[in-house]
């Protein structure tokens, strides 16, 4: 534990902005004295106590609730003193001067300082305290950010379950089920002179198997989670005038990107984030793409831009205008995008091609693709689908959990690693000890996600995105 973590902290726990009720929050070990000083009263455990908030020279701050919460039975599992006050900014800035002045005073008792080294916490510091006093683990540390940050309801409610710790569990299941196998392959390894086959005897090719399983399982729900909380990029290209802004709109229900006849209109990247069965898409109007002599400066910047927007995206909307299909500079127009999009886009990014204005044309029949209109509605439901298709999205269960981008790629080292080791345990004696050290790798990938094994600077990482207070 790094020194920085023995230092108590103080922080305004609530959101910046006004308020009816904010609070500051400090945590260390041992604030008799500063609660004596600031409340001019001890404070029963975990009891709420009314009183007024004074400045050092008596006068009022304000008046509200405090609470005292002893080591451990905190959330950072140190002591913890809650100020709740009304929530205007400058009475809650006040309050953490207050606290970091009475800290500095010496105790009239012993002549110390009644909390030396006070200071203002740092983003997610005090989560980062409660994981590293074991109060919680990495993953629903995690959780806390993801719950406030959530974007959709189901993010919220899948955010809340790793919270409660069920993802953890999850990841605990398989790490006792890989300990397990690893303790019957090392037993086998100290052991070579027994006649008994360890492995044999305690079916270890079944307990992999079913390890295997339940992996893939949990990887699954793991995916899902990872599109509850980070969503996908969509964007929509196409030439200009093929309806790219309304069906902006349409997707969204608003009037977001201005709609006109015409061509250029849209000159620089229009973005909404809508949900569907919960899943944040983050769709992307662009620039129409194309070249010559029209093209004017401004113009040209946005079509840049639309190519940025492009090749850093999940999914592609290639909209195509119905009522202009077969007219040969069109055509030939279309078959440039298509061209250059396969020539930049990786394999795992989906082009889904889109036949707009259905409701104005007469060939709407027979094309390679979804046919909607944007201006009607019509095929936006099947765009949809198609979307969270594309996305690998599955309907929703009660027990989904969130999780993020690093969970999703710790499973699947382990994945690569069970796999090697089934292919060494299918050869018996000759690799065994290549099994154990598969077995460990995978142990240590499983470890990551919840914090029993993490570099300092992961946590550092995932820590500094937290809003301050928490």
């Amino acid at each position: 534990m790094l020194a920085r973590h023995q230092e108590p902290i103080v922080a305004i726990a609530t959101a910046p902005g006004r308020g009816a009720v904010g609070i500051v929050r400090v945590s260390g070990r041992n604030l008799a004295s500063l609660i004596q000083a600031l409340c001019g009263r001890t404070l029963r455990p975990r009891e709420a106590t009314y009183i007024p908030f004074a400045d050092a020279d008596g006068s009022p701050i304000d008046h509200g609730l405090a609470l005292h919460f002893v080591a451990p039975h905190s959330f950072t599992g140190e002591d913890v003193l809650e100020l709740q006050a009304h929530g205007g900014p400058v009475v809650l800035q006040l309050l953490v001067a207050r606290c970091l002045q009475a800290a500095a005073e010496a105790d009239p008792a012993t002549g110390q300082p009644r909390l030396a080294g006070l200071r203002v916490a740092q983003p997610g510091e005090f989560s980062e305290r409660a994981f590293l006093n074991d109060k919680i683990d990495l993953a629903q540390a995690e959780a806390i950010a993801d719950l406030i940050d959530a974007s959709t309801e189901a993010a919220a409610r899948s955010a809340s379950r790793s919270l409660a710790g069920d993802f953890s569990k999850e990841i605990h299941g398989l790490r006792d089920a890989l300990i397990h196998l690893r303790m019957l392959v090392e037993a086998t390894l100290d052991f070579p002179e027994e006649e008994i086959d360890f492995l044999l005897k305690a079916d270890a090719q079944g307990q992999l198997n079913r390890l295997q399983a339940a992996l893939m399982t949990v990887l699954g729900k793991a995916r899902q989670g990872a599109l509850l909380r980070e969503g996908i990029k969509v964007v929509i290209a196409g030439q200009p005038n093929a309806g790219k802004s309304s069906l902006l709109n349409a997707l969204a229900g608003a009037e977001l990107a201005i709609v006109t006849p015409i061509a250029g209109t849209t000159r620089d990247v229009v973005q909404q984030t809508i949900q569907i069965e919960g899943v944040p898409l983050h769709v992307i109007d662009t620039a129409g793409l194309r070249e010559g002599d029209g093209v004017d400066e401004v113009e040209q910047i946005g079509i840049a831009r639309a190519w940025g927007q492009i090749d850093n995206a999940d999914a592609v909307l290639f909209l195509h205008d119905l009522t202009r299909a077969g007219q040969s500079e069109y055509d030939q127009a279309d078959a440039d995008i298509a061209t250059a999009l396969k020539q930049r886009l990786p394999a795992s990014v989906s082009v889904v091609d889109v036949w707009n204005k259905a409701d104005a044309a007469s060939n709407a029949q027979d094309r390679a693709g979804l046919t909607l209109s944007a201006r009607t509605g019509e095929g936006l439901q099947q765009l949809r689908l198609q979307l969270l298709q594309q996305a690998g999205w599955q309907q929703a269960s009660e027990g989904l959990f969130i999780a993020r981008e690093r969970h999703v790629q710790a499973l699947r080292r382990v994945r690569e690693h069970l796999a090697v080791a089934d292919a060494h345990l299918a050869a018996q004696a000759q690799n065994l000890d290549l099994l154990a050290e598969e077995l460990r790798l995978g142990q240590n990938a499983l470890n990551e996600i919840t914090g029993e094994f993490s570099a300092d600077d992961l946590l550092g990482v995932i820590f500094s995105s937290f809003c301050i207070g928490k």
